[in-house]
């Protein structure tokens, strides 16, 4: 019961000189949220006080389930997108009500993919989203979330779209509307967020820029001169309600809900390692840290709760406050509570455009620039991944831009396995050791013999690349070669394909009356080679522990000397045959 409900695992060891910390973490997390909250449901295209319902259930649920005690889950700025994203592709004119249910349907979808995810230990599964495309697709995300608020930032009427161009070309048509009272407070606003978080990045900014929006739009009656305020906020928390999860909706949401449950993961699970690392906490377990999130979602989605992620913002902030366990994520929730039971009467003069400022300032660290510098010198393949990416989200949208990066990462690391790197091998001057001869410029090569190593898994992916290129360095030699040695230190699987790739390697050889010599082989491979009957076929006395060992028994095998050989080469986990009597 530990290992699927944490809390039962830490709660009972819970010490007093905790509190302090996670009180405090508790209260300026709380601080926010609120309004960071209300900011993101107006992302997902809500009422904002839906940002509410969605923090308080997270917290909640995830300190109970969750394994990170530096991770701060709540609503998040890609994930709201995506929510936002999910609505406006099923219609334009559709209703609050209908916007509602379609994204708790599809907190309750994705969470159940998550939850499914993590009891069958598939959270490997996900990690098919390599580094670049995520930045890829983050840094575009930005640009459309960005673009998405320009109706709120200009105070100008704007058609809801996810479509960079179709936004910034609305926008220009509309530019003459713009309310010049709008654009000061959201200016104002992100100024007072930016310039605090330099001082520092404890300081509550939103809670800031709120106070100072309310107190402006009070002040001055901005209301009745054309800024847009949030209104009535109902109070109360949410009431229990069954979410739709009919076929005709979960044919209709399920792209969406696929990728939030992708995107979600790997953006939770990516803080929560980073900040673990910082502060040297126990390693997280990926498939607990699925199920959390995905009761997470499922649990909130009975109470109008939209889908949820862990933030970096709030966790760096969370941590710095002094959190020392999930408490300090309860004390979040019940101050949350508060909120919605006594103070939403507060918030009907907040500014949209404070709520704009909010959301912009938090996603300008998602562009990031400094991964496609950093690419750029690195590893140009990755870059170029990470700007495919990112266009492809720009110019299909964001789910589509999900989609397209999980390809590019697939025909990647098909491409890459099916072509892995081969090296010729030398002997170092007085050593034993071999290394490549295109590295090492003093490694040498024996007379009549030639070593490859081949650097990946044997599998059908590759088998091809294999005996062509292991063709190609056979027939670069001419007659002169005697001996190829294969080093297989570096294979560690063998399938069929590539079983019968070997086999037809060493009829090339043995029809050339090239001998085939076969070196450190890994026991997974060795057992493949057993099972495939390739053993028998390559010879006992020709597989060897080390390289040199190989050399060694090709030199001196005239003298009959066999020290250089060991039967430890040939030993496998196969079960032996029963000889019959």
């Amino acid at each position: 019961m530990k290992q699927f409900i944490p809390i039962l695992d830490w709660l009972p060891r819970y010490k007093r000189s905790y509190l302090k910390g996670d009180v405090q973490s508790g209260l300026t997390v709380a601080i926010m949220l609120v309004p960071q909250g209300m900011a993101y449901g107006l992302l997902a295209g809500l009422p904002p006080i839906y940002g509410l319902y969605a923090s308080l259930f997270s917290l909640v649920l995830y300190a109970v389930f969750g394994t990170s005690r530096e991770l701060s889950v709540g609503p998040a700025a890609i994930v709201s997108m995506l929510v936002a994203a999910g609505i406006f592709s099923l219609g334009e004119d559709l209703s609050t009500t209908e916007m509602v249910s379609i994204a708790v349907s599809i907190a309750l979808l994705a969470g159940i993919m998550q939850f499914l995810l993590g009891v069958f230990r598939l959270g490997v599964l996900v990690n098919f989203l390599s580094h670049p495309v995520i930045a890829g697709f983050a840094s575009a995300a930005a640009f459309i979330i960005a673009f998405s608020q320009l109706k709120h930032l200009l105070g100008i009427p704007l058609q809801r779209s996810n479509n960079i161009f179709v936004l910034a070309g609305d926008a220009i048509e509309h530019i003459g509307q713009l309310h010049w009272i709008t654009l000061g407070i959201s200016v104002v606003s992100i100024i007072i967020i930016q310039g605090l978080k330099r001082i520092s990045k404890s300081i509550p900014t939103a809670l800031i820029v709120v106070l100072f929006g309310t107190l402006a739009v009070v002040g001055f009656n901005l209301d009745q001169q054309g800024v847009a305020v949030i209104g009535k906020v109902p109070d109360g928390l949410p009431p229990f309600a069954w979410p739709d999860l009919s076929a005709d909706r979960i044919l209709s949401i399920w792209p969406i809900a696929v990728t939030i449950c992708i995107i979600s993961f790997i953006e939770s699970v990516a803080i929560a390692k980073t900040m673990g690392r910082q502060q040297s906490s126990p390693r997280i377990d990926p498939n607990q840290e699925l199920i959390a999130l995905g009761i997470t979602k499922i649990g909130g989605a009975f109470f109008q709760a939209f889908p949820t992620s862990g933030s970096f913002s709030r966790s760096a902030i969370h941590v710095e406050s002094g959190a020392k366990t999930g408490i300090s994520s309860l004390i979040s929730a019940l101050i949350i509570v508060l909120t919605l039971l006594f103070f939403t009467e507060w918030f009907y003069y907040l500014p949209k455009a404070v709520l704009a400022a909010i959301i912009i300032s938090a996603v300008i660290n998602l562009v990031d620039y400094k991964e496609a510098r950093h690419l750029w010198s690195a590893d140009r393949r990755d870059f170029w991944t990470m700007l495919t990416t990112f266009v492809a989200t720009l110019l299909l949208g964001i789910q589509n831009g999900v989609l397209m990066g999980v390809l590019l990462s697939l025909a990647i690391m098909v491409y890459r396995n099916s072509r892995p790197h081969i090296a010729v091998l030398g002997q170092l001057p007085n050593s034993r050791r071999y290394r490549s001869i295109s590295r090492f410029s003093n490694a040498r090569q024996h007379e009549e013999v030639l070593i490859v190593r081949f650097d990946a898994q044997l599998y059908f992916g590759n088998a091809d690349y294999f005996r062509d290129e292991i063709e190609r360095l056979v027939a670069r030699e001419g007659r002169a070669l005697q001996l190829f040695i294969l080093d297989a230190s570096s294979i560690h699987d063998i399938d069929t394909t590539g079983a019968e790739a070997l086999g037809e390697v060493i009829e090339i050889l043995q029809g050339r009356n090239i001998r085939f010599f076969i070196s450190g082989v890994v026991g997974p491979a060795r057992d493949a080679l057993s099972r495939h009957g390739l053993m028998q076929v390559i010879g006992e006395r020709n597989q060897f522990i080390q390289i040199h060992d190989a050399v060694e028994y090709y030199h001196t095998a005239a003298d009959a000397a066999d020290s250089s050989w060991t039967p430890d080469a040939l030993q496998t986990n196969e079960p032996k045959k029963k000889k019959r009597k």
